[in-house]
């Protein structure tokens, strides 16, 4: 029972991960034209269009059942490396401190991602997009990460909050900076391992990109419509590398402890 109990709850992840993604093929598709990342940041904002472009071009289309743990190639993905914040809580109690980067958005998405998958309540959901969603974009109860949500409690029958006895644990392990449009604005994407455990555990990777945008000394969540979905693959893997994926490296020198100790 332990075991399809827990089993239940990464079925609830998938099917939220999955409910943007009309269409799916069995196959991974590498169709001309699809996003894998940039390498030269924008320095200069060209405008809500290219904005748009940049957020709407199509990710790597990949089976559901790359999700799931799965070999991964002898082959070295790059590294991205990731700021550590400052260590304090902003507002939602979300962990804040993320510099005017790109890398630094990355930081701050897999931090407001962290806070509501990990509690997997709707109210958290809903509170830490509207303390961190700027205007113009879906509404809290639309936004797909509260639909994931919704769909795991669903799925486990477990009314509008996790049950104490399950949990639910993520890892970032992978990102990508997808485009950016001067130095205040970006759309990033990250690939977090899940465990879900219920006495027993279960994994899956999911993935997730979003606009951000640079206001009043911290990275939000941008108006306009959701990104091309990102797609979910089980880190260290070819179809990672395939995807864009580089693998998640926490920037040592930006960490709290560290300069703290340099002083």
């Amino acid at each position: 029972m332990a075991v399809v109990v827990a089993a239940l709850l990464i079925g609830g992840l998938v099917y939220g991960s999955y409910l943007a993604l009309a269409g799916i093929g069995d196959d991974a598709t590498a169709a001309p034209g699809v996003a894998t990342g940039e390498s030269d940041h924008s320095t200069v904002a060209q405008g809500a269009a290219h904005r748009d472009d940049i957020a709407a071009e199509p990710m790597l289309t990949v089976p559901e059942s790359a999700a799931f743990p799965a070999e991964t190639t002898s082959a070295k993905a790059p590294e991205i490396k990731i700021p550590a914040g400052a260590g304090v809580n902003g507002p939602a109690f979300v962990m804040t401190g993320f510099p005017q980067t790109p890398e630094g958005a990355i930081g701050q998405l897999a931090q407001i991602d962290l806070a509501v998958l990990q509690s997997m309540s709707l109210t958290t959901a809903e509170e830490v997009y509207n303390a961190w969603a700027l205007p113009g974009g879906v509404r809290a109860e639309d936004w797909w990460i509260t639909a994931s949500v919704r769909a795991f409690l669903s799925s486990t029958g477990m009314g509008e909050v996790k049950d104490p006895s399950a949990s639910v644990s993520l890892e970032p392990a992978a990102a990508l900076v997808k485009g950016t449009d001067g130095p205040d604005w970006t759309t990033v994407c990250v690939l977090m391992k899940v465990t879900a455990s219920y006495k027993q555990e279960a994994q899956i990777a999911f993935a997730h990109c979003e606009r951000m945008q640079w206001v009043g000394g911290r990275w939000m969540v941008a108006p306009g419509a959701p990104p091309a979905p990102a797609p979910a693959t089980w880190p260290g893997t070819q179809l990672a590398h395939e995807a864009g994926w580089r693998t998640w490296s926490t920037d040592a020198t930006t960490d709290p402890d560290h300069i703290e100790r340099d002083h």
